[in-house]
C-alpha cells in the first residue's frame, strides 16, 4: 500500500503541472487584463505607464516564459503577490480558507447524516409511497440551480420573516459578549449558506446510495446470511451498508475540489470572505497570481481526493489490494 501511495504521489507530479500549464494559457489568453483596467478607470493613466506596470508584472514577455518563472516560484512554494494590493497569494488564500472549508464540512456532515439514511430507507422501501417522495424531492433539489434557491431563501427568512441575516458570518453591532453568543450569530449567519451548499449533495448522495443498496440487497452473500438466519440488523450494518458505501466513497474524494468551485456562488451571493469570493473578486480585476493560486490549490485537492479514494477502497473492501 506504501509503495502505491509514492507511485501514485510521484505520477501526480506531471500531472499537476499539465494542468496548471492548461489552466495557465486559458487565464491568459481571456480577454482583459490588469493593466487595463486599471487604465480604464482612471484617464490619468499614460500608456507608458500601463507599459511600466506590464513589465513589473512580467506580462510583457511570452506566455511560455512567464509560465516557467510561475513554475519557479511554485517550487519554491511562492505563490507571488497580488496584483490588487501586493500581499502575498499564499498570505490572503491562508486567511480565507478557514472559513470555506468550515462551511463545506458543516455542509458535508449534514449531507451524509441526511443522504445516507434516505437512501437506505428508499432501498428497503422500494417502490413505496416514501420511496417516490423522497425520488421526486430529490430531483426537485437536484434540478434547481443554487443561486436561485439562495436568492429565494433570503427573500423568505431575510426579507420577509426577518428571522435570518441577509449576508456576512457575523453581525456588524457584534451584540453578543460571550463566546456561545458568537457561535450562535454565526450560526444564524450560516444556515442558509450551508442549506444551499447541502441540497445538491443530498440529491446524489440519496440517488447513489439508494441504487448501490438494491443491488447489494440481492447479493447471493446477502440471501445466505437471510437463510441462515442472521439478525437483519447485523445483516444490514456489516454486510449490505459496508458494501454500498463503495461509491460514496468516490463522490467523497470528488467533493474536496468542490471546497473551492461549489463556493464561488454561495460565496459571492451571501457575501462570505472565504475562497470563493476571494476568487471570484480577482477573477473580476484580472489578479493573475491569486487566480492561479487558488486553481492550484484546487488542482492539489483533485488530485489528494482521487489518492484517498483509492485508499479507501482497500479499507472498505478487504478484495480491493493495491500491489
Amino acid at each position: 500500500m506504501l509503495r502505491y501511495i509514492i507511485i501514485r504521489l510521484i505520477n501526480s507530479i506531471p500531472l499537476l503541472f499539465g494542468i496548471t500549464f492548461i489552466t495557465f494559457i486559458v487565464v491568459r489568453i481571456a480577454p482583459g487584463s490588469p493593466t487595463l483596467y486599471e487604465g480604464a478607470f482612471d484617464p490619468r493613466v499614460k500608456p507608458e505607464s500601463i507599459k511600466k506596470l506590464e513589465k513589473l508584472y512580467g506580462l510583457d514577455k511570452p506566455l511560455p516564459q512567464q509560465y516557467l518563472n510561475w513554475v519557479k516560484r511554485i517550487v519554491k512554494l511562492d505563490f507571488g503577490e497580488s496584483f490588487i494590493d501586493g500581499k502575498p497569494v499564499w498570505q490572503k488564500i491562508k486567511e480565507r480558507l478557514p472559513i470555506t472549508v468550515t462551511i463545506n464540512l458543516i455542509s458535508l456532515f449534514v449531507v451524509l447524516i441526511v443522504a445516507i439514511p434516505i437512501g437506505v430507507i428508499s432501498a428497503l422501501k422500494k417502490d413505496t409511497w416514501f420511496d417516490r417522495s423522497t425520488t421526486i424531492m430529490v430531483f426537485v433539489l437536484y434540478s434547481m440551480p443554487s443561486y436561485f434557491l439562495a436568492l429565494f431563501l433570503i427573500s423568505l427568512f431575510s426579507i420577509k420573516l426577518k428571522l435570518l441575516p441577509i449576508s456576512g458570518i457575523e453581525s456588524i453591532d457584534k451584540t453578543h459578549s460571550n463566546f456561545i453568543g458568537l457561535i450562535l450569530d454565526r450560526a444564524k449567519h450560516l444556515v442558509m449558506p450551508i442549506t444551499v451548499l447541502s441540497t445538491g449533495g443530498i440529491a446524489v448522495f440519496s440517488r447513489y446510495m439508494r441504487q448501490k443498496m438494491i443491488e447489494v440487497l440481492q447479493e447471493d452473500y446477502i440471501l445466505t446470511a437471510i437463510a441462515k438466519g442472521l439478525n437483519w440488523g447485523h445483516i444490514l450494518r456489516k454486510h449490505a451498508l459496508r458494501n454500498a458505501l463503495m461509491p460514496l466513497v468516490t463522490l467523497l474524494g470528488l467533493s474536496l475540489p468542490g471546497l473551492i468551485s461549489g463556493s464561488v456562488i454561495i460565496e459571492s451571493i451571501f457575501a462570505i470572505p472565504g475562497i470563493g469570493l476571494l476568487f471570484y473578486e480577482s477573477a473580476m480585476a484580472r489578479d493573475y497570481p491569486t487566480i492561479m493560486g487558488i486553481l492550484t490549490l484546487g488542482a492539489i485537492l483533485t488530485l489528494i481526493g482521487n489518492l484517498l479514494a483509492d485508499v479507501a477502497y482497500a479499507f472498505i473492501d478487504p478484495r480491493v489490494r493495491y500491489e
